[in-house]
């Protein structure tokens, strides 16, 4: 069987859309499983291979096992030099011992909410102003709202000189508005132009602000940081999930800030780095630094 479930980020439209290749799939001999989406990579120059899982939190479809040990699997059975694997924010996780990452924030709806002062007078300011925000089911919004959400999801990736690999194609977009537990915020201006714009998707029991973007001409507004994140919290309300905002892209810096003003509850991002061959991945990383990047035969150098 696949890792394929009804969750958003091990759904047939997210693993589409990442190219998942395979399914690492470990059995206790009791009927029980933990299957876990991969892509797997040639590693270049090498006749060797390794594997990552899909972006987002994708963990592993846990058919009555999860917190599985790492060193009581035979990694070896898998062919690859190593395996890195991102586990969920929240719930049970595939592997036990993961690495803690950085923190992430939710706003709870069983939990008192109450937004900051200036976040409030934001959302006043804005709505005064004629921002106006509306939420629906991705697959039901118009052409305009979808090609709207890619240009300012773009305008915002070339803002933050972003990596490549975060300039999704329209095919990988077109995947993630055919899903069934996908909504897409957009956020107007007073002249109807859409000023900003947001995919949330459901996924082990959270809602998840997945992707989102300000076009430049609305930037000082800060649509996003108030229109598009009540309507994601009103969303959140409606399904009875909390709503997992992320986190910063560096520990302190201001977007951790600002999420974090928002929150009522937090949690923390695990990862799983498994070496699977020990001697080929050391042979690999000969002469490499240890920047605790992992692979570390992958570390970008310079």
């Amino acid at each position: 069987m696949s890792a394929l479930s009804e969750d958003y980020f091990r759904s047939v439209h997210h693993l589409r859309a990442e190219r998942v290749t395979h399914t690492l799939v470990i059995e206790d001999g009791e009927g029980r499983a933990l299957r876990v989406p991969l892509v797997v990579r040639p590693i270049a120059g090498t006749p060797y291979r390794d594997a990552i899982s899909p972006y987002g939190f994708p963990g592993g479809r846990l058919d009555g096992l999860s917190d599985v040990s790492k060193g009581a699997v035979d990694w070896t059975r898998t062919e690859l030099v190593s395996l890195f694997v991102r586990d969920r924010v929240s719930g049970p996780r595939c592997f036990a011992g993961g690495t803690e990452r950085n923190e992430v924030f939710f706003i709870d709806s069983q939990r008192p909410i109450e937004f900051q002062a200036e976040a409030r007078r934001q959302m006043r300011r804005n709505t005064r102003l004629g921002y106006v925000s509306t939420c629906a089911p991705a697959r039901e919004a118009s052409h305009e709202e979808r090609e709207g959400f890619k240009e300012v999801y773009r305008q915002t990736m070339v803002r933050d000189e972003a990596q490549a690999r975060y300039f999704f194609s329209d095919a990988y977009f077109e995947d993630m508005f055919a899903s069934s537990v996908a909504w897409l915020v957009t956020t107007r201006a007073p002249d109807g132009g859409i000023a900003s714009s947001g995919v949330a998707v459901a996924s082990d029991s959270v809602l998840h602000y997945y992707l989102g973007g300000t076009a430049d001409a609305h930037l000082s507004r800060s649509p996003a940081k108030n229109t598009v994140f009540g309507a994601m919290v009103e969303l959140s309300l409606q399904l009875g999930l909390p709503l997992h905002l992320g986190g910063g892209v560096r520990p302190g810096d201001g977007l951790e800030q600002f999420k974090r003003s928002f929150a009522n509850a937090s949690s923390r991002l695990h990862t799983h780095e498994v070496i699977c061959d020990p001697p080929v991945y050391a042979r690999l990383s000969a002469g490499r630094d240890d920047t605790g990047f992992f692979p570390a035969y992958r570390a970008p150098r310079g």
